[in-house]
């Protein structure tokens, strides 16, 4: 007896040892008594247990069993009880030990340390023993002996506001009727701890109290105390060793970590060990692109400086300058060496600048991978070899290996929910048994973006290369987001408060408007453009419009057809419940025909239009050069335009242009009437106006640092006359200051914001009238994004505007201009539109003022150019 004893107690002390190392020892139920469970309590449970195990003797009704390991004796097993358990089903436990009565074992033997490994990996307990505690002849009586773990019914986190809370949920993977253990706990806590040290609170803590439950046994309730206390940021950078380059430029090499200083509003200066790491790999491309091929980070260091600031210091090497001497091709055959080196644009005696080397030979868009790759060449590869380093010179050879051209077999789309596959599909510029391309797919997901429909952050084209047929399949992968905008809004324009209530489905299909299956709840997916909207504020001011857009005619070429129609009504009653003495109105027909052109290049468009506006007067004495009478407006317009920017709501590179030519009939050339006739009413003078408006736009998009970018824009417009005795037209005109009356209408004048100034304030005056027959406008932002998401795009701005507008050409000065600054911030909404705010500053006076005009703000609706 003796022996089995001894093989028992061993038995347990190797369960014990495993759940040390398991750390899964559980807090006793009955000893939470909803108190603050805490490490050192584990620690100390941990020993307990420990020692517990490592007893060599355990009583056996009096029986002391000693086991002798050269001699193992078989025993039938008469009877199994389980003890310790207040929730577990007995005969469960006993099923799962895999363990039976009647079952003969041997002692020692693998048959009791089996039952135990299964007991542990169920995972529900803290503690598994087997003791014996009876033993008679053959037979043996055996008794599981398990310490149950408590279930977690819920957790919660304190300390934190609402956001944070909710993105740790979906991180923390803690479930309810999970077991509660000490290795849940230490996971969840580091999680916590890294969400936040990411964000710079590198001094957060975290305490977990656990409450038993009073309503159900065994059951407890996590609390999770967060104290993030403050951010930790960079107070100092500091280097050692360097002579060849300052510390100031080294430290601005570092695109993620920054020093704290006043100026540094758009750098980051909170210290993320994941960020440093990035750094000192752009410390390093630093020396490279400067010849120092050999430069090191010998090390680096942080030290405290207080509870909110640390400072770095790296002790850099930096080796000698050098330069390359020879450039050798080996393995091209597609493309001559002489080609590639000129692309690769490197001569004898440049500074060996390995980080632009490789963008030349890599990832730029002319680089000689792209030229290989657009080529059909997707198994293209190359690597740069330094044949020989002597001196301060180094011979570079480049291995290329070409391989086949692959094409492209099947082309999959994937993550479509909403948009028809077919509308995905026509964006594409690459086909099924086209040859691979680089440039092309680029130019495919830049496409899909500007649709507007897809999140542009996730969009992707994955291939997946064949190599034994020498194909490629291609995978779009895209993410769907709400593109539909249902308004409901006021806004102030034009010196008063106007409401909108208005629909655009920007994803509409009339394809489906028959198909009862298609109304879910609207038919969609075509890309079709679908809006009406209506304005008012009472009785001075109604407006209503609609307009549709098919970007595909006929669906096989990119022919865009639109439609729209409109109405305003104004008058000159100062309040909304008069009728006024004054007014006007505008009827309004547009067709429009558009297409993407292939030449110069395809990103360059062509729009032409045909507008019909009938104007009718009835004392409007406030604006035109005439008053009373019907006016209408016949006339062509063309557009050319040219858009690369890579996406619509915030773009980061590309640019825009268009240039405008809208035109009327010259009717008064053709006419024996004597427009000079100061006679003649104004009705017979303007009945069919006549003019040719000339308008120019552009902007430019380039990203500084990450999402910091820089716009530069300019405009200019120009309304000129064909009979100088008629004069210029009473309507198509500019105006210009101010929001460019965000979300108001106003047919008849077309209005160019300029921040800094109200409305209107810089228009100069014609026959009379404020309204400007030439004028132009520049532009400097940079912007910086706070969110991009698919349901919100958040991002700041601080801009430089400059602008004038002059009644004639021969008076037009492009640089004499009004000047402004200022800052704003934008939100994109998915179902609202483009929201802003904007605090400008005029810095010269308008017409009738002593002064600047100083402060001003503006509430922008909708993308104004």
């Amino acid at each position: 007896m003796s022996k089995l004893k001894y093989i028992l107690v061993v038995l347990s002390v190797f369960a014990g040892l495993a759940a040390i190392a398991q750390s899964t020892v559980n807090d006793d139920l009955d000893e939470v008594d909803g108190a603050a469970v805490s490490v050192s309590k584990d620690v100390a449970d941990m020993q307990q247990a420990q020692d517990t195990t490592s007893q060599e003797e355990v009583d056996t009704e009096n029986q002391a069993v000693i086991v002798d390991y050269a001699a193992p004796k078989k025993y039938v097993i008469a009877d199994i009880s389980v003890s310790g358990v207040k929730y577990s089903n007995t005969d469960q436990i006993i099923g799962l030990s895999g363990l039976s009565v009647g079952d003969t074992i041997a002692i020692p033997g693998e048959s009791i340390s089996q039952a135990m490994k299964k007991l542990w990996t169920f995972g529900m307990f803290s503690d598994v023993k087997v003791n014996s505690k009876k033993v008679a002849g053959d037979k043996i009586y055996l008794d599981i002996y398990l310490q149950e773990r408590a279930r977690i019914l819920s957790y919660s986190i304190e300390g934190i506001k609402k956001g944070d809370r909710e993105d740790l949920q979906n991180v923390l993977t803690i479930k309810r009727g999970s077991e509660y253990s000490a290795y849940l706990r230490t996971g969840a806590v580091n999680t916590i701890k890294k969400f936040y040290y990411e964000k710079g609170f590198r001094n957060v803590t975290v305490d977990v109290v656990v409450n038993k439950d009073s309503t159900l046994a065994n059951g407890v309730r996590l609390l999770f105390v967060v104290d993030k206390k403050g951010k930790v940021r960079v107070k100092e950078i500091e280097f050692e060793g360097n002579k060849a380059v300052k510390p100031s430029q080294l430290r601005g090499a570092m695109k993620e970590i920054h020093r704290r200083r006043w100026y540094t509003f758009f750098w980051s200066s909170k210290y993320i060990d994941d960020k440093l790491a990035e750094d000192k790999a752009k410390i390093l491309e630093y020396y490279n692109e400067r010849g120092y091929r050999d430069a090191r980070i010998l090390s680096d260091s942080v030290w405290v400086i207080n509870g909110k600031h640390v400072g770095i210091k790296f002790k850099m090497y930096e080796g000698h300058k050098y330069y390359y001497r020879n450039l050798t091709w080996v393995g091209n055959s597609r493309y001559p060496s002489d080609m590639l080196t000129d692309i690769m644009r490197i001569r004898k005696g440049d500074i060996y600048d390995k980080v632009t080397m490789e963008k030349r030979l890599l990832t730029e868009d002319n680089s000689v991978t792209t030229m290989y790759m657009d080529d059909g060449y997707l198994f293209f590869n190359v690597q740069p070899v330094e044949v020989r380093v002597e001196g301060d010179s180094v011979d570079i050879e480049m291995r290329i290996y070409e391989g086949k051209q692959a094409t492209v077999s099947n082309i999959y789309i994937q993550g479509n929910s909403k948009t028809n596959e077919h509308v995905i599909r026509r964006e594409l510029f690459i086909r099924p048994g086209d040859l691979f391309s680089k440039t092309q797919i680029v130019r495919s997901i830049r496409d899909l973006a500007q649709m507007g429909h897809f999140d542009p952050e996730k969009l992707d084209a994955k291939p997946t290369p064949n190599p034994a047929d020498e194909t490629v399949d291609l995978t779009f992968v895209v993410e769907e987001k709400p593109n539909d905008q249902l308004e409901l809004s006021g806004g102030w324009g034009a010196g008063m408060f106007v409401g909108t209530v208005g629909v655009k489905l920007a994803n509409f299909s009339t394809r489906r408007m028959f198909d009862k299956d298609g109304w879910r709840p609207l038919p969609t997916g075509d890309n079709q453009t679908l809006t009406l909207r209506g304005q008012t504020n009472g009785s001075y001011y109604k407006a209503i419009s609609t307009s549709f857009t098919e970007p595909w005619l006929g669906g096989r070429k990119p022919i865009s057809l639109t439609t729209s129609a409109y109405y305003t009504n104004q008058n000159n009653s100062m309040s909304f419940y008069q009728s006024g003495t004054s007014t006007m109105e505008v009827v309004g027909l547009s067709v429009g025909i558009g297409q993407r052109l292939k030449w110069p290049d395809n990103y360059f468009t062509l729009y032409n239009s045909v507008d019909l506006q009938r104007y009718i007067l009835d004392n409007w004495t406030s604006q035109f050069i005439f008053s009373d009478g019907a006016s209408n407006n016949f006339s062509f317009k063309i557009v050319l335009g040219r858009n690369s920017t890579d996406q619509p709501i915030y773009p980061r590179r590309g640019s825009e242009f268009s240039l405008g030519l809208q035109i009327t009939p010259p009717y008064s050339l053709f006419s024996s009437k004597d427009y000079s006739d100061p006679d003649m009413k104004d009705s017979e003078r303007y009945k069919w106006i006549e003019y040719h408006k000339w308008t120019f736009r552009t902007a430019w998009f380039t990203s500084i640092v990450g999402n910091l970018v820089f716009a530069l824009k300019a405009q200019f417009g120009y309304l000129g006359y064909f009979n100088s005795a008629l004069g210029y037209s009473p309507f198509e005109g500019f105006t210009l200051g101010g929001d460019g009356m965000s979300g108001y209408n106003l047919y008849g004048v077309e209005t160019i914001g300029l921040r800094g100034y109200q409305n209107g304030a810089l228009t100069a005056y014609s026959n009379g009238a404020q309204i400007a027959n030439v004028y132009d406008k520049y532009t400097v932002e940079l912007r910086y994004p706070f969110v991009l998401s698919p349901q919100s795009t958040i991002y700041g701005l601080a801009f430089f505007e400059a602008g004038n507008s002059w009644s004639d050409l021969s008076s037009f000065s492009p640089f004499s201009v009004k000047r402004s600054a200022g800052v704003g911030i934008r939100l994109m909404l998915p179902m609202i539109g483009l929201l802003g705010v904007d605090f400008g500053y005029g810095f010269d006076k308008v017409q009738g003022a002593s002064k600047a005009n100083g402060w001003e703000p503006h509430f922008i609706i909708g993308m104004p150019f």
